[in-house]
């Protein structure tokens, strides 16, 4: 009687194939990521010189209105009075920080949550380069894109940005297309209050008007010419207005 053949033995399976694969992958991610961080870095350059084209949330808005009111002017067409409205409604601090208020995020963190300290710096990295909505992976995005505009823009050109792609009104977009909206002037012609009027109904444009203004509006109104008479006065203006670095006289003099 022939002798059954011997069974081959199962050969193990290597794990080199898998270790290649994993390798594979994490080149491409790497690769991923590293172009995005070029693509980012592209556009923070170019659009230190050039208008931004738009941002995903006014083309979602131009498409949810059949359009939008939108018209880009650069730093000289626009009143003074309307970049101190804008620092004092939204970051008095402004030319203090280096895109974060740490003391105004100190301040939310103890009133346990509520209120925002968002810095005009980190609504232009979110305006230009992200979209809206709340989520972790846009904050962090936010957070790493703000410095880095703070690094390679000038605070005037930050800005000068930030009131080029603002909401004014539904629709309305950047501060000259919001001056003709609500007051038929240019936004080199706006009045100190007409300017605190713009400035009064951010963060919530669509819930308040600067031509038809409630009391609320009017009340902020009022303190926003404050304020703006007080950053120019201490010297928290001077970073825009080209003036020096923008700090208090007495921490310029320390320095």
């Amino acid at each position: 009687m022939a002798a059954k053949p011997k069974s081959a033995k199962a050969k193990p399976v290597s794990a080199a194939p898998r270790l290649s694969l994993w390798r594979r992958g994490l080149s491409l991610v790497r690769r991923g990521v590293l172009g995005i961080v070029a693509v980012y870095a592209l556009l923070i350059l170019v659009f230190g010189f050039v208008p931004p084209p738009g941002n995903l949330f006014q083309w979602s808005e131009s498409r949810r209105l059949g359009g939008i009111e939108r018209d880009w002017v650069d730093w000289s067409a626009i009143a003074p009075a309307m970049g101190r409205a804008a620092v004092a409604a939204e970051d008095a601090n402004y030319c203090l920080h280096w895109g974060f208020d740490v003391a105004a995020i100190r301040a939310v963190v103890d009133a346990g949550g509520r209120g925002g300290a968002s810095t005009i710096s980190q609504q232009v990295a979110k305006n230009v380069f992200l979209w809206h909505g709340r989520s972790w992976l846009r904050k962090a995005m936010e957070a790493v894109l703000t410095p880095v505009i703070e690094l390679v823009w000038s605070k005037q050109r930050i800005l000068e940005v930030y009131l080029n792609v603002a909401e004014f009104d539904e629709g309305v977009f950047g501060v000259q297309a919001a001056a003709q909206h609500h007051f038929g002037v240019d936004a080199r012609d706006l009045s100190p209050t007409q300017a605190a009027r713009l400035a009064a109904v951010l963060p919530d444009p669509k819930g308040r008007s600067a031509s038809q203004p409630s009391n609320y509006v009017r009340q902020r109104t009022r303190s926003i010419l404050s304020g703006a008479e007080t950053i120019a006065s201490d010297g928290r203006a001077a970073c825009f207005e080209g003036k020096g670095r923008g700090l208090p006289p007495a921490q310029e003099a320390k320095d």
